[in-house]
């Protein structure tokens, strides 16, 4: 194996580990709101605005119908609901419910705890160090992925 072959199965291993990780800290984390982790991803996508499900996809790395099933679920449970997109017709708003938005509330306390924890387990600068080569290397393989299109 080449050494850039070696390098990159590495990130991409590392990668799925860490995304298996952060899965099962996020279930333990949405399990006393009544929610999962894939509930919790798609309605804080939509806290500061709401979003068109292929624009959840998009900031979320998920797959649109991925998307598409759980924001029916998020709306059929009460806590999101779909608007109109002033700029799409058919693409319409997901958006939270105040329902939704008092089950991400309960979430916060147990996120805050398990944030100390791995920020202290780190250091602040190392975790600042991780956050931003995580972004580079998103970035990295946006600006690649875009090539391949």
């Amino acid at each position: 194996m080449r050494e850039n072959q070696r390098l990159v199965s590495g990130l991409a291993l590392g990668a799925f580990r860490l995304n298996g990780q952060f899965l099962h800290v996020a279930e333990g984390l949405a399990r006393p709101a009544g929610m999962t982790a894939a509930w919790w991803q798609v309605l804080g996508a939509v806290l500061r605005e709401p979003l068109p499900v292929s624009g959840i996809a998009r900031e979320m790395g998920m797959t649109r119908q991925g998307v598409q099933r759980i924001a029916d679920l998020l709306v059929e449970r009460g806590l999101a609901e779909y608007r109109p997109n002033p700029a799409h017709r058919r693409a319409k708003l997901l958006q939270p419910t105040t329902a939704g938005r008092e089950a991400i509330a309960k979430i916060n306390p147990g996120h805050g705890e398990f944030s100390d924890r791995l920020v202290a387990e780190l250091g602040p600068e190392e975790a600042e160090r991780c956050l931003e080569a995580v972004r580079r290397l998103s970035a990295a393989l946006d600006r690649i992925g875009d090539q391949d299109r």
